[in-house]
């Protein structure tokens, strides 16, 4: 006679163990929704911050998608949005936690900044005691970049401006260069890490961080949202935990610097040249009139590249951004 049977049990792969954030417990193979209370409002609400998990049902890595560390850049809110509905736990390996709106105090305010004008952006790794920004950054930094080593920070122009879709990263690091080459925005450039920013202290704590940039504030631009949507599925797929995402249609250029053209006199700004568009140096790239004048005044590209962004206020002063261009 054989052996006594195996049971059936013993054959069977152990489950992974559940993704815990903010003392929400995920399952493996699951995906769960909550909110982490960031503050109580005067009326006496709470103001909350809503995360989603999803906690593949294989080993693989953790990364974190966030948007809206500004409250007014809105194309990463329906970037992580559309990559969430795409994504499923069951054949996931690795796990997702993402935060649509970081900043929600801004987001609900319509406003870039928090209730006090600091720039989030600007708060991190806070603290617990500080003052709202550092809270808030202190509470996205132990619950969301301490447990992941791979972050996609969504962004848009700033101030009356718009952005191509790029990304900004740190190109001297191999893995970081690998996923911006997944990525395939239409342009990446070298960034160096800002005291304050989220890409700052999560390069502090291990973490490697691609920003996306697209687009402009208050305002939803179908190209922007589609190149990051289908960006970060690339890199997912490039980390191994996805099967499929959307082949890039050209590979990104690479450069490691960018200027931005000022106004030489106040008037109203005509933007001859285009998001995209590859302009040499002194080329005219737009031109400056006052409402009683029928003269212009030339605006020339001060760098042959890329225009990677502009204003889309036709009202400036003297020494304004106006044009932003590659180097």
């Amino acid at each position: 006679m054989g052996g006594a049977a195996v049971p059936k049990a013993s054959r069977l792969v152990p489950e992974r163990e559940p993704l815990v954030v903010a003392g929400h417990a995920c399952a493996a193979g699951k995906r769960e929704r909550f909110e982490i209370p960031v503050a109580r409002l005067q009326t006496g609400g709470d103001a909350s911050l809503p995360v989603c998990v999803l906690h593949g049902a294989k080993p693989g890595p953790t990364i974190w998608m966030n948007a809206a560390i500004h409250g007014d850049e809105l194309n990463g809110v329906e970037i992580i949005r559309q990559v969430l509905a795409q994504l499923n736990p069951k054949s996931l390996a690795g796990s997702l936690i993402a935060v649509p709106v970081v900043n929600v105090f801004g987001f609900l305010a319509q406003s870039r900044y928090l209730p006090d004008r600091r720039d989030l952006n600007r708060s991190f790794p806070g603290g617990p005691r500080g003052s709202l920004a550092s809270r808030l950054a202190h509470m996205f930094v132990t619950e969301v970049v301490e447990r992941c080593t791979i972050g996609l920070d969504f962004h848009t122009g700033s101030d009356a401006r718009t952005n191509l879709p790029q990304i900004r990263a740190d190109l001297v690091d191999p893995e970081t260069r690998r996923l911006s080459d997944a990525f395939a925005a239409p342009v990446t450039l070298g960034a160096g890490l800002r005291d304050g920013s989220l890409r700052k202290v999560a390069f502090r704590a291990g973490a490697k961080v691609l920003l996306y940039e697209a687009g402009e504030p208050l305002r939803f631009g179908k190209d922007a949202i589609d190149s990051g949507v289908q960006g970060a599925l690339r890199v997912m797929h490039a980390l191994g935990m996805v099967e499929d995402a959307p082949a890039a249609t050209v590979p990104t250029r690479y450069f490691e610097g960018s200027k931005w053209v000022r106004a030489s006199r106040s008037g109203l700004f005509h933007l001859t040249a285009e998001l995209g568009s590859s302009v040499a140096k002194g080329e005219p790239i737009g031109f400056l009139t006052l409402p009683e004048e029928a003269g212009r005044t030339q605006v020339k590209s001060p760098t042959t590249g890329v225009v990677i962004g502009h204003v889309t206020n036709p009202l400036v002063f003297q020494g304004d951004a106006l044009v932003h261009v590659t180097a």
